[in-house]
């Protein structure tokens, strides 16, 4: 069964009770964090309480977020979170193929030693500068471990110097560039940039929209209000599955009847578009075994 990415949602590592309520939300994966959120002289102490709170029963996967390759803090985040209760590790500000290698070595070494299987940790990385989408086709063959990346639009903007607007317009030539170089690695198809005004939901939804219609799976939320308008974006509805259904099923029966292209209700169907609606039947299948 396929793994639901439709929301991660971000927490900070050391605020007890957002980290206790998060996992509740509703959303696919949680990400604590210990970036950002988590001030210098808190990080190293926050490492033990992220991991005591990911071993506690959890209805969703659980991520990490530890501080980017190239600082101080890395390897000891990497180290000290690497377990059977970590799910992933969310890693930011990738800019080569070569940041990506450096932990992937690390994840693994730390799997041989407490027993996990290989590769059982997720390595997601956030591309958020100009370096990292510049090397984003690289980035995306960087490692086997990889399943998907996600994009960074606050840490883009900034160093672009682009102005965020609601519209997400200066966003477009990014996020069209991080799905094509996920389909020509053949990976999954990328989760899209969080969206930092946590009380513009309608102008959220817009966002969230504007993503899936660009090819992105999922959406990075930084409130717990955002997941259930994610969610519902990228669930499929009950004419969604209709439709594909009926797709899926006349195309096989004109498949065995020796055509590859056919019409229904007046929408041309060869083999992309059933790939598509097997898309649609899958993500369906995975919501509805963990409801």
């Amino acid at each position: 069964m396929a793994e639901l990415n439709r929301t991660y949602l971000f927490a900070p590592g050391n605020h007890a009770r957002k980290v206790e309520k998060v996992f509740d939300s509703g959303c696919d994966v949680v990400i604590l964090d210990l970036e950002d959120a988590v001030a210098v002289a808190e990080k190293a102490s926050t490492r033990a309480v992220i991991v005591q709170a990911l071993k506690k029963p959890r209805q969703c996967r659980g991520y990490v977020r530890v501080n980017a390759i190239d600082t101080s803090f890395c390897f000891d985040d990497i180290e000290a979170t690497v377990g059977p209760w970590l799910d992933g590790v969310c890693l930011p500000k990738v800019e080569s193929a070569a940041d990506l290698l450096r932990a992937d070595w690390l994840i693994s070494n730390l799997e041989r030693r407490v027993g996990l299987p290989e590769a059982s940790i997720d390595l997601l990385p956030i591309i958020e500068t100009a370096k990292g989408m510049g090397a984003i086709r690289e980035i995306t063959i960087g490692t086997k471990r990889l399943k998907r990346v996600c994009f960074g639009a606050g840490d883009y903007t900034r160093d672009l110097g682009l102005i965020w607007t609601f519209e997400e317009k200066e966003l477009a030539a990014a996020r069209a560039e991080l799905v094509l170089a996920s389909r020509i690695a053949e990976i999954e198809p990328p989760i899209d940039t969080v969206f930092i005004h946590i009380r513009e939901n309608t102008v959220f939804s817009e966002s969230t929209k504007l993503g899936r219609e660009f090819g992105f799976q999922g959406k990075l939320c930084i409130h717990p209000d955002q997941v259930s308008i994610a969610n519902d974006i990228y669930t499929p509805t009950h004419d969604d599955v209709i439709w594909a259904t009926k797709i899926i099923a006349s195309f096989k029966q004109a498949e065995a009847d020796g055509s590859a292209s056919i019409q229904v209700d007046g929408y041309f169907v060869d083999y992309p578009i059933v790939e598509k609606a097997q898309r649609i039947i899958d993500i369906a299948d995975a919501i509805a075994s963990q409801a």
